[in-house]
């Protein structure tokens, strides 16, 4: 596995690009808009493709980079289900997997630091954001932060993964890098608890003061959502009605761009076709599944997605690529259950 431990020194924020071989598909958790030209650079130096871009939380401390790296590389955007952000392409729950080539991350929503704060475990690391911290916790004092949800989350959750795990923490002020679990429960002092209400005692008394660039941080953070600038691609979005127009009708093939386990938890537009925006890229390449449905049949391409982005994201693709006889559901099938229509829960795929 590659593995990179990023620092921005403004705001001691780690972030960490992972990828299973040179050449192949990349993620990066938690990156800051400040460095994103640096991601690009060692993306570009390592031959990686970048498929998703994650943040544990809305962050305070810093301005996401999420919003930029997508909009440059189309990555994926990937936040957890609670989060407050406007649009993300991918929310995720506990429970749900983080998947690129040959790499997962298992999903742990910890709340406590704030409301929105998950945690991402692999066989033999966990990255924790601001939930766990080398010899220290994260505060809980703002962004719906709670002490009492926070020793819920590290002491029933996080702190049950084996004492040998790895732990890469979203901050260190300190210049440490990696802790493990076994580390943190003997040493870490917020962690010398005997009840929540001990540890509540603890966190309520902190007394810090608010980070310098929280009040730009918030709300750009919470407003990083894709906008379609581009005239070609706001003309060929329809309105949920209009979708509902078009279910079977034999001049369209609804084109589903969600990944499966998405599909299975949440269900599909019955009739659609499952083509994963991950391989968007190759799909639209002569003889690839999209350029040739549309070649061969002549059919109206409707792709759909979770909220709208990834789906918005891949008209553009496609009409690079000179596939114009396409349109996107605005808003996904998070606007289309909130309009009262139904999903499938019977796979169908190519």
């Amino acid at each position: 596995m590659m593995f990179r431990q990023l620092f921005d020194a403004t705001s001691f924020t780690y972030s960490y690009l992972l990828a299973s071989r040179p050449g192949g598909e990349a993620l990066i958790i938690d990156p800051v808009i400040d460095n994103v030209d640096r991601y690009l650079q060692l993306l570009d130096e390592l031959d990686l493709s970048l498929i998703k871009a994650i943040d544990t939380h809305c962050h305070a401390d810093h301005i996401t980079g999420l919003g930029k790296l997508r909009d440059v590389t189309r990555c994926i955007t990937v936040m957890g289900r609670e989060s407050s952000v406007d649009v993300v392409s991918m929310r995720v729950d506990e429970g749900d997997s983080i998947d690129i080539e040959n790499i997962c991350l298992q999903v742990l929503h910890t709340p406590g630091h704030t409301d929105d704060s998950y945690c991402f475990v692999m066989e033999d690391r966990i990255f924790t954001g601001d939930t766990l911290l080398i010899r220290g916790t994260g505060r809980t004092d703002f962004q719906q932060g709670n002490s009492h949800d926070a020793y819920q989350s590290l002491f029933t959750k996080v702190l049950k993964l084996p004492a040998e795990t790895l732990v890469y923490p979203g901050h260190d002020y300190k210049g440490a890098t990696v802790s493990t679990i076994g580390e943190e429960k003997a040493f870490n002092p917020r962690l010398q608890v005997s009840s929540a209400n001990e540890y509540a005692d603890i966190m309520d008394n902190l007394n810090l003061p608010n980070p310098k660039l929280m009040d730009e941080a918030v709300p750009a953070n919470q407003t990083i959502g894709f906008s379609a600038e581009d005239p070609n691609v706001a003309d060929c979005t329809l309105s949920i009605e209009e979708t509902a127009e078009r279910m079977g009708q034999s001049d369209t093939l609804f084109i589903d761009l969600r990944e499966e386990n998405e599909r299975r938890r949440d269900g599909f537009i019955a009739g659609s076709i499952h083509a994963p925006y991950a391989t968007i890229a190759d799909s639209i390449k002569p003889g690839g599944l999209l350029g040739a449905m549309a070649a061969q049949t002549g059919k109206r391409l409707l792709l759909y997605c979770a909220f709208g982005e990834r789906s918005a994201l891949a008209l553009g693709m496609l009409r690079d690529a000179g596939l114009t006889n396409a349109c996107h559901m605005g808003g996904g099938i998070d606007a289309w259950t909130r309009a009262g229509r139904k999903l499938e829960h019977t796979e169908l795929s190519l």
